[in-house]
C-alpha cells in the first residue's frame, strides 16, 4: 500500500490538472463556498507530485480549492499521493468524482429532515429545491417499503361461535399496496407523483392518500378502460406516463 502524506500546504502551491472533466455551475460554486463556511474543508484535496515541476497537481478537489481561494484561505489540507504516473492519477480522479451505491430513499429523506428544511439545505447541499421536494416526498411514497393489506381481496369468514354485540366498523375505502420498480423508475415516479400532488392540489388528506390520489389521477385514462385492460397493459401504461412526462 502507498503511504499517503497528509498535511496543510499554501493554496499557491497547488495547480489544476489538464484532464479534469468535472464542471460546476455558478450556483453549485456558491453551495461549495457555503459548505466550506459551515464545516471548513473536512475532506482533503487529493494531489500528486510531478518530477521536475514544483508544487502539487490536483487530482481531486479542484473546485473546493478554487472556492477556498475565493474565501481567502491561505492553506488547505491535502492528501499527497507522491510521484504517480498519469494513468494512475487519471484513474484516481475518475474514482474520486464517482459515487458507488444509491441512497435508500426513505432513510435519506428522514436524514435530511433532521438537518433542516428545503430553503436551508439547498444553500449548501448539491440539490435544488425540486430535488429536495422529491426526496422529502419519498418519505410518504417509498414504494418498495409499503405493506399490502390483502384483506381487501376478500372479507374474513365470520367465526362459528357467537360474538356478542360486534362493533360496527366503518366501511373500508383505501388499502396500502406493495410493488417494486427499478431504482431509476422509482426516482422518476416519485418526482412525478410529487409534482402531480402540487399541480392538482392533492394535499388535503394524509401523505399516503395524497400520493395515491395523485397516482390514480395519472393513470385514470387506463383505469377507465377496464380492469382487464389495466392488468394486461399496466407496465405499458406506466411507461407511457413516465415517457410523456420526460417530453414535457
Amino acid at each position: 500500500m502507498r503511504e499517503i502524506e497528509f498535511k496543510y500546504v499554501p493554496v499557491g502551491e497547488l495547480r489544476k490538472n489538464p484532464w479534469n472533466t468535472n464542471k460546476v455551475s455558478p450556483d453549485n460554486e456558491e453551495k461549495i463556498r457555503e459548505s466550506l463556511k459551515r464545516h471548513s474543508m473536512f475532506k482533503p484535496i487529493i494531489v500528486r507530485q510531478v518530477k521536475g515541476v514544483p508544487g502539487y497537481e490536483i487530482i481531486g478537489g479542484e473546485h473546493r480549492w478554487e472556492q477556498a481561494i475565493e474565501l481567502g484561505l491561505k492553506t488547505v489540507p491535502v492528501a499527497n499521493l507522491g510521484y504517480i504516473d498519469d494513468k494512475q492519477a487519471k484513474e484516481i480522479g475518475v474514482i474520486d468524482n464517482a459515487r458507488y451505491g444509491v441512497d435508500d430513499a426513505l432513510a435519506f429523506s428522514e436524514l435530511l429532515r433532521e438537518l433542516g428544511d428545503v430553503e436551508d439545505l439547498q444553500t449548501f447541499l448539491p440539490y435544488g429545491s425540486a430535488d429536495l421536494d422529491a426526496i422529502f416526498n419519498a418519505s410518504s411514497i417509498a414504494l418498495d417499503d409499503l405493506e399490502i393489506d390483502e384483506s381487501f381481496m376478500r372479507e374474513e369468514e365470520p367465526e362459528e361461535e357467537e360474538v356478542p354485540e360486534p362493533v360496527q366498523k366503518a366501511p373500508k375505502t383505501h388499502t396500502v399496496m406493495r410493488f417494486k420498480v427499478s431504482l431509476g423508475d422509482a426516482e422518476r415516479l416519485t418526482a412525478l407523483i410529487a409534482k402531480t400532488q402540487k399541480d392538482h392540489g392533492f394535499t388535503t388528506a394524509d401523505d399516503l392518500t395524497n400520493a395515491g390520489d395523485a397516482l390514480i389521477h395519472l393513470l385514470s385514462p387506463y383505469l377507465h378502460s377496464g380492469a382487464a385492460t389495466v392488468y394486461t397493459a399496466g407496465l405499458e401504461a406506466l411507461d407511457d406516463v413516465l415517457n410523456n412526462t420526460d417530453d414535457e
